[in-house]
């Protein structure tokens, strides 16, 4: 693969309003913490192939905007090769059709630039990736993961997502979740886009020997009137082993059956799956809704509770011990 030219910069876009980022045939979900340590980029690589496991037909690809390449290391199916495009390229031609790979597990992804700096400065339009992937002809489904700050790469991710999925593990964490709300709040990002996933639960841990710790921070999300998937991550150290213990990071979905982790995720997606139907970033299983459809479901919208998505025979062969 050959070297990829500079692209000028388009010209900056400053809506005084955010536009909804529907798109026929694609959808973005960005993960986001400014907090590290929380599970961010263990739920946004796993959750991808929970989710592409669920739904068979349905394309998914993650984007880091990170540069710890994670990753590169879980996806790739090969060694990086000279003059291999990366984010960097994909930003500059504002398109990453010609840096996406399919990797490991049927998931596409974008490799990871070796360093974010010279990157994050050319994101100060926070609509830039917006833009970049209303460009990009690849349909499916987008998973943004971000770094553990609220500069403009990860700004750029909220005005592109469809859905913000914000991981709190602790009280620490939660109070970065405050700031990100503000984050959208002064970029006119409606807040609706927001869902908080409680991460790394252990039940046994107490609060003054009372009270366990995931339902102080359910019952102080539930104050403060922030949505949350109903599915919390398991703390698990076989987890984390697959993350750390060899040089690519393996998935949950292939090498955590019988954690509670494992069945988590698998319901988790089922969530999401329900909700991005449900808002229609993506389309039912079975294909693109017709207009037809799509006028009909802006006429009679889903209610809550989400609807479970019936897992594929893949998932259910992992699904199973």
């Amino acid at each position: 693969m050959g070297t990829f030219p500079a692209v000028p910069d388009l010209p900056p876009v400053r809506p005084t309003t955010v536009p909804s980022p529907p798109r026929r045939g694609k959808a973005t979900l960005a993960v986001s913490c400014n907090k590290g340590g929380v599970g961010k980029t263990t739920v946004a690589t796993n959750l991808a192939i929970y989710l592409r496991a669920l739904r068979e037909d349905l394309p998914v690809a993650v984007v880091s905007l990170d540069d710890q390449r994670t990753v590169d290391r879980m996806f790739a199916l090969r060694p990086p090769q000279p003059g291999e495009g990366n984010l960097k390229h994909g930003w500059a031609e504002r398109s990453l059709d010609r840096v996406l790979q399919l990797g490991q597990y049927g998931i596409h992804f974008v490799p990871s630039p070796p360093d974010v700096t010279l990157l994050k400065a050319r994101a100060e339009d926070p609509t830039t990736l917006r833009r970049i992937l209303e460009r990009t002809t690849w349909e499916g489904l987008f998973v943004l993961d971000t770094k553990s700050d609220l500069e403009s790469l990860t700004e750029n991710a909220f005005h592109a997502a469809d859905r913000i999925l914000v991981p709190v593990a602790d009280w620490a964490s939660l109070e970065e979740a405050a700031k990100t709300f503000r984050v959208l709040e002064r970029g006119r990002i409606p807040a609706e886009r927001v869902r908080i996933v409680l991460t790394l639960v252990d039940r046994r841990t107490r609060v003054d020997g009372a009270e366990a710790l995931h339902e102080r921070l359910e019952r102080e999300i539930a104050r403060r009137g922030w949505p949350r998937y109903a599915t919390a991550l398991s703390r698990s150290p076989r987890v984390e082993t697959l993350n750390s213990g060899t040089e690519r990071p393996r998935s949950i979905l292939h090498h955590a059956r019988g954690t509670a982790v494992h069945a988590e995720l698998r319901a988790l997606a089922e969530e999401v799956l329900a909700d991005l139907v449900a808002i229609g970033a993506i389309p039912g299983a079975g294909g693109l809704e017709s207009d037809a459809d799509r006028r009909a479901r802006a006429a009679d919208p889903p209610r809550p509770p989400l609807a479970r998505v019936r897992g594929t025979r893949l998932l259910e062969t992992f699904w199973r011990r």
